[in-house]
C-alpha cells in the first residue's frame, strides 16, 4: 500500500512540476488573455481561512468554504454549517459571500448553496460634454448563486460539482450567464500523517453579453451616396456589445499534516493554478491549529502563505508606466503575501468561529477578509 501511495504522490508531484516549469522562465512572447474575461469577481474567494492561505486550500477544505474552493470536500463535513464572509477590497468596493452546507446519508453525501456579490453604488457619471458630472449616478452589482452536490465514493476519494447562475449589472446594462465547477479530493495516510490531493476546474460556462437601456444611442443616418449631407435628427438605435468568456481556472493542490499530535496540527499546503485571464500562479502555506485548549472548548489557528504571481511584477520605469513587459516568476515581491488566524468555540454539537485574513495586493495596498461561521 505504501508503494502504491508513493507512486500516486510521485505522479502528482511530477504533474505539478511540469505545470510550473513554464512559469519559472521568462516569456518573450506573451499571449496571456489579460482583460479578456468577464465576471472576474468569481475569483475573489470565500472565507478568511482560504484567503490567509492564499487560495492554496483546495486539498484541505472540508468546511462550508468547500462550496467555493473544492466541491469534493463538502462530503467530508461532519455537521451542518453556515458561513458569512466580507472582503474589504480596493477602491472602496466590497465582496460578500454566504454559504450553507448540509451533510446527508450518514456523511457519505452533502449538498449546499452559496452566493456572492461584489460592487459599489451611487458613483457620479462623467462625460466628455460634462467633465464635472451630469448629476446622475451609476452602480455596479455582480452576483452569483450556486448549488453544490458532493459524494464520497470510497474512504479515500470524493468528488463534487457546483452549478451557478451569474448576473453582471453595470449601470443600465446587465448580462447573465451559467457556469459549472467540478472538483475531486484524494485523502489517505502517509505513515501516520494525513495527506490530501485535489484537482479543481471552475467557471466553465457561457459567455456574458451586456444588454439594456444603457446601450441605447442616437445615430446620425449616413446620406445616400452622391447626395448632400444636411442636418437631421439622430435616429434611435441600440449598440450591440461583444460577449466575453468567464475566468475559467484549473488548480491542483496538495496538503500534508507535518505535525499531528493530539490536539495540535501543523499542515503544509501547496497549490498551482492556471486561470484563463492571467499568468499561472503557484504558492504555499502553513496552518497551525490547536483544538479544545485545556478542554475549554476554545480553538486557535494561525495561518500564512505566499503566492508567486508573475503577472504582478513591478519595475518602475518612466517609459513603461511602472510596469514591466516581461514576467519572471522567480522575483519575490510583497504582493502575494497573506496572513491570518481564527478563533472558535464549541460545546456539544455547536461550534461558532471567527476568522481574519490580511492580503497584500502590491500597489493596490492591503485588504482585509472577515468571516463568521456556525456549525451544529
Amino acid at each position: 500500500m505504501t508503494i502504491r501511495l508513493s507512486r500516486v504522490l510521485g505522479t502528482l508531484m511530477g504533474l505539478t512540476a511540469l505545470a510550473l516549469a513554464p512559469a519559472a522562465t521568462q516569456v518573450q512572447q506573451d499571449n496571456t488573455g489579460f482583460g479578456t474575461a468577464s465576471g472576474e469577481f468569481l475569483l475573489l474567494g470565500a472565507g478568511a481561512r482560504g484567503a490567509a492561505l492564499g487560495g492554496a486550500f483546495a486539498a484541505l477544505t472540508t468546511d462550508v468554504t468547500s462550496l467555493y474552493y473544492n466541491p469534493a470536500g463538502l462530503s467530508q463535513m461532519t455537521r451542518p454549517g453556515i458561513m458569512v464572509s466580507t472582503y474589504s477590497y480596493v477602491a472602496n468596493t466590497r465582496y460578500n459571500w454566504l454559504g450553507f452546507a448540509l451533510p446527508m446519508s450518514g456523511g457519505s453525501r452533502a449538498i449546499g448553496i452559496s452566493g456572492g456579490s461584489f460592487g459599489f453604488s451611487n458613483q457620479p457619471v462623467y462625460t466628455l460634454d460634462n467633465p464635472d458630472g451630469t448629476g446622475e449616478t451609476y452602480s455596479v452589482a455582480e452576483t452569483f448563486l450556486s448549488a453544490t452536490y458532493s459524494q464520497n465514493f470510497s474512504d479515500r476519494f470524493s468528488a463534487g460539482f457546483s452549478a451557478k447562475l451569474i448576473s453582471d449589472a453595470l449601470g443600465a446594462t446587465k448580462a447573465t450567464g451559467f457556469a459549472l465547477d467540478f472538483g475531486t479530493n484524494f485523502h489517505a495516510m502517509l505513515g501516520e500523517r494525513p495527506i490530501r490531493a485535489a484537482f479543481v476546474i471552475a467557471n466553465l460556462g457561457t459567455n456574458l453579453r451586456a444588454d439594456g437601456s444603457g446601450l441605447e444611442a442616437g445615430v446620425a443616418r449616413t446620406p445616400p451616396l452622391g447626395t448632400v449631407d444636411i442636418p437631421q435628427e439622430r435616429q434611435p438605435a441600440r449598440l450591440r456589445a461583444s460577449s466575453w468568456g468567464l475566468p475559467v481556472f484549473f488548480r491542483v493542490g496538495i496538503s500534508l499534516d507535518v505535525v499531528a499530535r493530539g490536539q495540535n496540527r501543523l499542515t503544509l499546503l501547496s497549490e498551482f493554478s492556471q486561470p484563463s485571464n492571467n499568468k499561472p500562479t503557484a504558492g504555499g502555506g502553513l496552518e497551525y491549529a490547536m483544538t479544545n485548549l485545556g478542554n475549554s472548548g476554545f480553538s486557535l489557528a494561525a495561518r500564512g502563505s505566499y503566492t508567486v504571481q508573475p503577472a504582478n511584477n513591478l519595475a518602475p520605469d518612466a517609459t513603461a508606466a511602472g510596469f514591466t513587459s516581461k514576467y519572471n516568476a522567480s522575483s519575490f515581491t510583497s504582493d502575494g503575501l497573506a496572513v491570518g488566524g481564527g478563533l472558535a468555540y464549541g460545546r456539544g454539537n455547536w461550534k461558532i468561529g471567527f476568522d481574519y485574513a490580511y492580503r497584500n495586493l502590491g500597489p493596490l495596498g492591503g485588504t482585509n477578509f472577515l468571516s463568521f461561521s456556525l456549525g451544529w
